[in-house]
């Protein structure tokens, strides 16, 4: 069979492209999928999370309690659950900080209060999951504010990491101390621990409640009052 050498420079592109798409996903913490004939980008990993030794360590806990890890049923469950690990904790690569670098003067002075933040975080203690809800509120100071999503994606920032319920309430609020420097803050967290739902004390439905004043919220009774009965609405 003849070919020109149009052709076989067009073969030989095509060729080095594929080798490079080839080395890339390789090389590269992405998972991809072929769809109709195609190559698909389907998700990116964290880059900065070890998936292989995650999977080692998945198998041999699974080992170590008696399981088969080559059985059916579990024979990709270190992978997933080395991908989930990725996600949940993915919080430990990020700094909430980054969120508050664009601010606007509005003029505001009163509460801005964004409430029932929904969050999931991993115990640190049992690495067991525990969840539940969040209030973020500040006064700012000169009229400062900081757009609404920016509170919520603190909250799932700092919670996606092995973490305390005590330590996601405090470093919420110094955060939004530090880069608003507002009057106060008020932060209020609530959430489920599945460390004493499934195991030890085995009390489901028993909630923690953990709360960090911060500024003019420390010495004034009225305005954190305030905020209280905020949350408290419907």
């Amino acid at each position: 069979m003849f070919v020109s050498k149009n052709n076989k420079k067009f073969v030989g592109i095509i060729v080095l492209h594929l080798c490079y798409a080839w080395g890339y996903m390789l090389t590269s913490k992405r998972e991809f999928h072929v769809d109709n004939g195609g190559l698909k980008l389907t998700k990116q990993i964290n880059s900065q999370v070890d998936i292989d030794k995650i999977k080692d360590a998945v198998t041999m806990i699974l080992e170590a309690v008696g399981e088969d890890p080559t059985r059916e049923g579990l024979i990709d469950t270190p992978k997933r659950v080395a991908k989930m690990y990725a996600e949940m904790f993915e919080g430990l690569h990020k700094d909430p900080k980054e969120y508050f670098e664009t601010v606007f003067n509005e003029g505001h002075d009163e509460v801005v209060l964004v409430k029932d933040i929904p969050f999931f975080s991993m115990c640190e203690h049992h690495l067991v999951p525990f969840y539940g809800k969040a209030h973020v509120a500040y006064i700012p100071q000169g009229g400062v504010v900081a757009g609404l999503s920016k509170l919520a994606r603190t909250v799932e920032t700092v919670a996606r990491r092995p973490q305390l319920q005590e330590r996601i309430t405090g470093t919420v609020a110094e955060t939004l101390m530090e880069m608003l420097k507002p009057q106060g803050v008020y932060v209020v967290v609530e959430a489920e621990h599945m460390c004493m739902t499934m195991r030890g004390i085995k009390k489901p439905g028993a909630k923690t409640i953990t709360s960090v004043a911060k500024g003019i919220f420390e010495t004034d009774d009225v305005k954190r009052n305030e905020i209280l009965s905020f949350i408290q609405m419907p």
